[in-house]
């Protein structure tokens, strides 16, 4: 018993041998996938329409060999790329649907994401994140640029527009789009037919779609400076309507302005069929699943990125919703990210 017990203290520490490596060097990936982006490898490679050599890929992109090949390994070695013969037998680099995601206007492509998430301004709050944990009421954000994500992008135009600023109104806020736009993005950013089953099967909200075109949107006032904005305050609708979407909204703030903002979206629905849904990441902490990884990540850059956002629990989203009035909800698992939760007055 002793010895096996022995054996599995020295596998233990061996492993944390190992893992820690993925620690220290834990920017790697994103920093080597950036580069593929930057380099335009997947965009070539689709654009050739067949596997590429090492030395047809280094000269259509004007690379030396060498590094490139360094890249290559690398990516194929996570599975980004993969080794093929082409056509006349030369060993060559294929696409994956994982590297189809880093093409940059690709039908289901991330790049953009990927950009601003590794760019200058994103990663250096990451490294206050302890002055967050250690006051609550302390922006990480704003330890590392001295304001605050909304007024750094409305006062830094020349960092958001191509990327930052444009991206951030496509994704988070959609300001003035109906939910048509809303579902074409959700289907784009999560690749789900669960989720078009659910709308599928919902039929009030497909003859919304139908009949309204959806006649509802959500209007900020775009002449005030975001950090102004921020407050909810000025968040309203044109007329009542039988639905509310919110998709990737209510994360970014603290529970507080969910609060304001879904008492807004409550005054705004019917009261006796209208409903608000919400599309956005439920952490589940008693069922942990694939995508777990990937919302608990996402709590985390909600830390580092804004002052109050948050990924919530169930749990969290009941308060939230209680608190604004509503009667009751429901929630949705679909196999992505976000999860679907309907919202009843």
């Amino acid at each position: 018993m002793e010895k096996t017990q022995r054996e599995a203290k020295w596998n233990e520490e061996e492993q944390a041998d190992v893992d820690i490596w993925k620690y220290i060097l834990g920017f790697t990936e994103m920093a080597v996938v950036r580069c593929a982006i930057e380099l335009g490898i997947p965009d070539t490679i689709e654009s050739h329409g067949s596997p590429m050599t090492l030395s047809e890929l280094s000269s259509t992109l004007g690379c030396a060999p060498s590094p490139l090949y360094r890249i290559m390994r690398f990516l194929m070695h996570r599975g980004i790329f993969k080794g093929t013969l082409n056509s006349q037998g030369s060993p060559g680099y294929a696409q994956t649907p994982l590297s189809r995601r880093l093409i940059k206007h690709g039908e289901h492509s991330m790049a953009a994401l990927i950009l601003l998430e590794s760019s200058p301004v994103l990663l250096t709050p990451w490294l206050s994140l302890s002055a967050r944990v250690l006051d609550d009421d302390t922006s990480s954000f704003e330890v590392a640029h001295g304001e605050d994500i909304w007024s750094y992008s409305a006062a830094n135009p020349a960092h958001g527009q191509p990327l930052f600023w444009k991206l951030w109104h496509h994704m988070i806020f959609g300001y003035g789009m109906h939910f048509l736009s809303y579902l074409s993005q959700i289907m784009t950013l999560m690749y789900s037919k669960d989720l078009l089953y659910f709308l599928s099967s919902n039929k009030d909200v497909l003859l919304q779609l139908i009949t309204q075109s959806m006649a509802m949107s959500i209007q900020w006032d775009t002449t005030l400076p975001m950090a102004y904005i921020r407050s909810g305050q000025h968040f309203s609708f044109d007329y009542e309507t039988d639905l509310c979407e919110l998709q990737w909204i209510l994360h970014d703030w603290g529970d507080n302005e969910c609060i304001q903002i879904l008492k807004k979206c409550r005054e705004a629905v019917l009261e006796n069929k209208g409903k608000v849904i919400i599309v956005d990441a439920v952490i589940e902490e008693a069922e942990i699943d694939e995508l777990t990884d990937v919302r608990l990540a996402l709590d985390m850059a909600m830390m580092a990125h804004t002052n109050k956002g948050k990924e919530r629990t169930l749990k969290e989203w009941g308060f939230v919703l209680g608190e604004a009035g509503f009667s009751r909800y429901t929630m949705k698992t679909i196999h992505a990210v976000q999860s679907v939760i309907e919202a009843f007055p």
